[in-house]
């Protein structure tokens, strides 16, 4: 059986079309997951960002609906890779799992939006399209900025870095990227920067990294926890909070959360 022909994408991120980025993203974001799914929950481990199950909708089909009813710029959806990766590093507690992407998701895009763009929809509108109550997306958006110190921007070479590495290790390997001028020093027809400084703590490209999802999945012994898995991070660069005892309230939405799986389990 002959394997489908490859797509060849643009060389700059800003010129790719917007549903193939989404699919991009997804593909990695559903790669995190299900290697994150296999770490134990922790009361310490809980945050706002938790479901107690997984929504019924998949990643995809949420990111497509998010850009197409709010429009979500390019630049929007993969800063969205660079916030897991910082945070990760920062709150080595918080996973990109099943029960907490679809939130951070929205919570980022919201965020990023008003950042980055001169226009962006009122958080009334990125509740309804997230499916959540406004409440609940002002309380997620507060914590996300507490998590993330308010670190909101990053070079363009950044997210060039990121966008090349997801055609580079999508699932199918149906999209590659042809053009020799493809790493992170292309320069666009604008030249611009999300950051006019480039942040010390931005992720290092490919190159001097790993492959996506190296980090505590190389089949390590069943024995040992695994580690979340971050993308282009490289954690020696940020120094992350110390580890905190679980709170009261992680304690008890912790309770709530082994109830809820009990109960289901009783169901099923």
């Amino acid at each position: 059986m002959e394997s489908p022909e490859r797509v060849e994408l643009p060389a700059a991120f800003e010129d790719v079309d917007v549903d193939v980025l989404v699919q991009l993203i997804a593909d990695m974001m559903e790669r995190l997951m299900a290697h994150n799914d296999q770490i134990p929950l922790s009361p310490e481990s809980l945050t706002r960002f938790h479901s107690r199950t997984p929504p019924g909708i998949s990643i995809l089909e949420y990111l497509r609906r998010i850009v197409r009813f709010t429009k979500a710029e390019r630049s929007c959806l993969l800063i969205t890779l660079h916030y897991i990766d910082q945070i990760s590093a920062r709150m080595p507690v918080f996973v990109l799992s099943s029960l907490t992407c679809h939130r951070f998701v929205i919570a980022s895009i919201a965020v990023s939006s008003k950042c980055l763009c001169d226009t962006f929809c009122s958080n009334s509108v990125y509740a309804k399209v997230g499916g959540i109550p406004v409440g609940e997306l002002n309380v997620l958006e507060r914590e996300f900025l507490r998590m993330i110190d308010w670190q909101l921007t990053c070079t363009r070479e950044v997210l060039q870095e990121y966008y090349v590495n997801l055609v580079r290790t999508f699932s199918t390997g149906l999209y590659v990227i042809n053009d020799a001028l493809s790493s992170s020093g292309i320069s666009s027809d604008s030249d611009m920067d999300y950051d006019a400084t480039p942040s010390p703590t931005a992720s290092p490209g490919p190159s001097s990294q790993p492959d996506v999802l190296s980090r505590g999945s190389n089949g390590s012994p069943t024995n040992h926890r695994r580690e979340p898995s971050t993308i282009l991070i490289d954690t020696a660069t940020l120094a992350p909070e110390a580890p905190q005892p679980p709170t009261l309230e992680q304690n008890m939405a912790f309770a709530a959360f082994q109830q809820q799986h009990a109960m289901d389990m009783d169901a099923g």
